[in-house]
């Protein structure tokens, strides 16, 4: 499986000439968060893999996990109860939050749609693929589309070159995409009845097309 939590560093980065926004804390905020019983179990599992003066190193998962719980972003409440419950400061919690672009500081819907923009994916045809979302989904990155359902936005590399263009909806990459099966992917969005992830041109992970060896045999 592919690691679907690299960290691309947001702040002012600048990269192919062009400079990444910085995302902003969504302006609606629910009061209260806390995890629910099972997710409060997983946080406990995940304390045990760090010394136990050293639980501000699972600052990471924790915010992974209440952004899951939480329908794919991470509310201020979050924050602030993730850093009561490692006993650290709010401020060491909000700036990892701030810091990395796998944490959503505002609504992206149920479906999060990322696509590739690195240039192996540029060459494959991504272009089309952000064509798409723009008319499908909304007219800029990053806002909701009209029924609240999805989102969609531009990220750098996803780490499956080979498989480009690719896109990354939640947690599931959809690789080796040309127009014609993004549109229907977009669709089935919408239609809250998603297309299964993998490769669109039948690969397994990144084998080759064909079975043919170099010599052609």
């Amino acid at each position: 499986s592919r690691c679907t939590s690299c960290f691309r560093v947001i702040r002012y980065s600048i990269w192919r000439g062009r400079q990444m926004s910085l995302k902003k804390v969504y302006d609606k905020q629910p009061n209260e968060f806390t995890f629910n019983d099972s997710n409060l179990k997983l946080a406990e599992k995940i304390l045990t893999k760090y010394p136990s003066k050293n639980k501000k190193s699972a600052v990471m998962p924790l915010l992974y996990l209440a952004q899951k719980q939480n329908q794919n972003w991470i509310p201020l409440a979050a924050m602030k109860y993730i850093a009561r419950y490692l006993s650290i400061p709010y401020i060491n919690v909000y700036e990892v939050a701030t810091f990395y672009t796998m944490y959503n500081l505002s609504p992206v819907g149920k479906y999060f749609v990322q696509v590739c923009t690195t240039s192996p994916c540029l060459l494959r045809g991504a272009d089309k693929i952000t064509k798409i979302c723009k008319e499908k989904i909304s007219p800029k990155q990053n806002e909701l589309e009209n029924n609240k359902t999805c989102s969609w936005t531009e990220v750098e590399c996803l780490g499956a070159c080979v498989n480009g263009p690719v896109i990354q909806i939640n947690e599931d990459y959809y690789e080796d995409l040309n127009d014609k099966n993004t549109i229907k992917i977009i669709d089935s969005l919408l239609n809250d009845k998603p297309l299964k992830s993998g490769s669109y041109r039948n690969r397994k992970n990144t084998a080759p097309e064909t079975n043919k060896n170099l010599n052609g045999e």
